[in-house]
């Protein structure tokens, strides 16, 4: 007669009802970091918006004695334009998975659409990833080509690669900006914890009361985490970003679309929505950038990627590169 008979976990597990988690468990979007350190203009009515820039300055002259003659001098202007490109993205999926669903998906689905655009649109600024060909040059590409780059590793250490006389962040002063935040990448942070000034002194301690706050001279500094920091190019980028402005033609709009096909770049349906019983959500919107750049009394030549060529002279960023490869 068997004394050991059980009826286990495992035996009645089709009967054990299973308790799910009404939370879906991830980490809140991020923010675009380009749109909250640079400078929105007003909403664009038209795909392009002019800005005149200041190009050349007046100079003033001492007169020479009382009947001396006074020189004239000039100001001149210069355009730069701001083009609306458009950044979007389809999400197709079954209707059926949408009636089965126990939670909202479409809920979820928008503000990660919105942290997509922020990081595209960050990655395309900072370093001209997949940015389009009427944009201005990435910040990153543009410090390089004026000459406004310094390769951690070059002097005795961190802090003289950024803070020094000959750090980076003097390259960008040199040419007559001030500094008013940095961007870096988040590894970046455990270097910054160890970095010391010229007295031995840590620039960053960590408070009892409260997280270190991070700054260099009185300037934020901020770790994206959406994605668009490519830290094989850039280890830290800081600048005056007063200087970049940016401005929407068209803020994000949603469509869901049913009765729709989506095809690849070689023209090929992927999707038949309607035969297919899916739907897609459409996301699109249109933004665009400038770095205006006017002439000041320090550097009057302007410096960065231009027509297509690299000039070395004013551009108000600066960036520590990673060391290079033995």
């Amino acid at each position: 007669m068997p004394y050991n008979d059980v009826i286990s976990r495992q035996d009645a597990a089709g009967l054990i009802p299973e308790e799910v988690a009404r939370e879906i468990f991830q980490h809140l979007p991020e923010a675009s970091v380009v749109m909250q350190l640079g400078r929105r203009l007003p909403n664009m009515s038209r795909g392009q918006q002019r800005l005149p820039v200041l190009s050349t300055l007046l100079t003033a002259y001492f007169v020479t004695g009382d009947m001396g003659l006074k020189q004239t001098s000039e100001m001149a202007w210069s355009n730069k334009y701001i083009e609306a490109e458009e950044l979007a993205v389809i999400v197709p999926i079954p209707e059926a998975v949408l009636d089965d669903a126990d939670y909202d998906i479409w809920g979820e689905i928008q503000p990660r659409i919105t942290e997509a655009f922020a990081a595209a649109f960050d990655a395309a600024v900072l370093f001209g990833t997949n940015a389009p060909t009427s944009w201005p040059a990435g910040i990153v590409p543009g410090a390089i080509a004026a000459g406004h780059s310094v390769e951690a590793g070059t002097g005795t250490d961190l802090y003289e690669d950024i803070m020094g006389p000959n750090g980076y962040l003097a390259l960008v002063e040199a040419d007559g900006y001030q500094i008013t935040g940095h961007v870096a990448a988040l590894a970046m942070r455990a270097r910054l914890r160890g970095l010391r000034d010229t007295q031995g002194q840590p620039l960053f301690v960590t408070g009892m009361q409260g997280a270190t706050v991070y700054s260099l001279d009185g300037a934020p500094i901020y770790f994206p985490r959406n994605g668009s920091f490519d830290s094989t190019q850039a280890l830290m980028v800081s600048g005056d970003w007063s200087q970049l402005v940016w401005a929407v033609r068209q803020d994000i709009t949603y469509k869901v679309l049913s009765e729709s096909v989506i095809q690849n770049a070689s023209g090929a349906i992927v999707y038949n929505l309607a035969q297919q019983d899916m739907v897609a959500l459409r996301a699109v919107m249109r933004i665009g950038w400038q770095l205006p750049n006017p002439v000041n009394r320090i550097q009057p030549t302007e410096g960065g990627v231009i027509g297509g060529s690299n000039v070395v002279g004013r551009y108000p960023f600066g960036v520590l590169l990673p060391e290079s490869e033995p």
